[in-house]
C-alpha cells in the first residue's frame, strides 16, 4: 500500500465486478466429504453466544445440577426461550463432555459451526457498496491465538475471515470458548487454496499485506484502506512461502526491547485496530 496506488492500476477501489464474480462462484462449489453433524460447546459464553446468533442446531442444553452460578440460570432461561430442552448434569457428565475444559457447569449438544465453502465469498462481495476488510489467518494451529484473532477481528470491523483447510486451526468448540463466543457470530470461510484465492481478490481490487517480523514496511506506514485482506502467519514459521509470494506488502510492527516478535493473536490484533482507525470505522 504505501501511497503507491496508482502504479497498479489494474485494482479497483469500490465495488467488485459481478461478471466475474458470478463466473468464480459458480465453480467448484462444496466438495466437502462427510464430516460430523454434531458436537459439544462447553462453558457460558460460548453456549450463551450460540443460543444468541441462532446459527445452530440445539440438540439440548445440559446444566449442572449444581445451579449456584446465576449464569447457569441466564443460559437456561434462554434455552427454553427458545424452546430447547433442559438436562440436568452432574459434573463428571460435563467434564467428560468438555475434555477436561472449563465448563463452567455448561454444555449443549449443537449442530456444527457453520463455516462457509470459500466460493461464498463472492456473492458477498458482489452486494458490497463499500471496500472489504477480510482477515486471513494462515497456518494459526493455536486454537487459543485463532480464537483471539477471531474475537478482535469482529471488534475491528473486519468483514470477513478466512481460514485454510489443512494445517491448521479450524472453527471448534475449544476456539469458540477462547473467543469467549464472539466465533458464533463470525462469518468464517474455509479455503482449499489460499494463494489461488488471493491472486482472484488481487482482480477484484484487493491489497494484501501480510503481516512478519522480518517485513520490509512498518505497519505504521502502511495505506490500510480500500479492499484489504490482511494476512497474519502461524505462529512457528510465519507465513508459508506460496502465500508470502502473494503478498503485494510484508508489514512488520516496530518492537522495542529485548524481545524480537509478538504473540500471532496480538500482532494480529494490533494490526487489526490500525487498519480500524485508518478506515475510520466508528467516527
Amino acid at each position: 500500500m504505501g501511497g503507491n496506488r496508482k502504479s497498479r492500476p489494474d485494482r479497483k477501489p469500490g465495488r467488485t465486478t459481478a461478471g466475474r464474480v458470478k463466473g468464480r462462484a459458480a465453480k467448484n462449489r462444496n466438495r466437502k466429504a462427510p464430516g460430523p453433524t454434531q458436537e459439544i460447546l462447553y462453558g457460558y459464553h460460548s453456549v450463551y453466544e450460540a443460543l444468541r446468533s441462532g446459527r445452530r442446531q440445539f440438540d439440548a442444553v445440559l446444566l449442572s445440577d449444581r445451579r449456584s452460578d446465576p449464569r447457569v440460570e441466564k443460559v437456561g432461561k434462554l434455552a427454553q426461550a427458545k424452546g430447547i430442552p433442559l438436562q440436568d448434569a452432574d459434573l463428571d457428565t460435563l467434564e467428560r463432555l468438555a475434555q477436561g475444559g472449563n465448563h463452567q457447569g455448561i454444555a449443549a449438544r449443537v449442530s456444527v459451526f457453520p463455516v462457509k465453502p470459500v466460493e461464498d465469498i463472492w456473492a458477498e462481495l458482489r452486494n458490497r457498496e463499500t471496500p472489504f476488510f477480510i482477515l486471513m489467518a494462515e497456518s494459526i494451529e493455536d486454537p487459543h491465538n485463532l480464537g483471539a484473532l477471531i474475537r478482535t477481528a469482529l471488534c475491528a470491523d473486519v468483514d470477513y475471515i478466512v481460514v485454510p483447510k489443512d494445517r491448521s486451526a479450524l472453527p471448534t468448540p475449544a476456539v469458540s470458548r477462547t473467543s469467549a463466543g464472539a466465533m458464533e457470530h463470525a462469518d468464517i470461510f474455509v479455503a482449499t487454496n489460499l494463494a489461488a484465492l488471493m491472486r482472484d481478490l488481487k482482480k477484484e481490487g484487493a491489497w494484501i499485506s501480510g503481516l512478519d517480523a522480518g517485513g520490509d514496511k512498518e505497519l505504521f506506514d502502511a495505506d490500510l484502506t480500500g479492499n484489504l485482506v490482511l494476512v497474519v502467519g502461524g505462529e512457528h514459521k510465519g507465513i508459508r512461502p506460496g502465500v508470502r509470494k502473494e503478498c503485494d506488502f510484508i508489514l512488520s510492527i516496530p518492537i522495542s526491547g529485548k524481545v524480537n516478535s509478538l504473540n500471532a493473536s496480538v500482532a494480529g490484533g494490533v494490526a487489526m485496530y490500525e487498519a480500524r482507525r485508518q478506515r475510520g470505522y466508528g467516527n
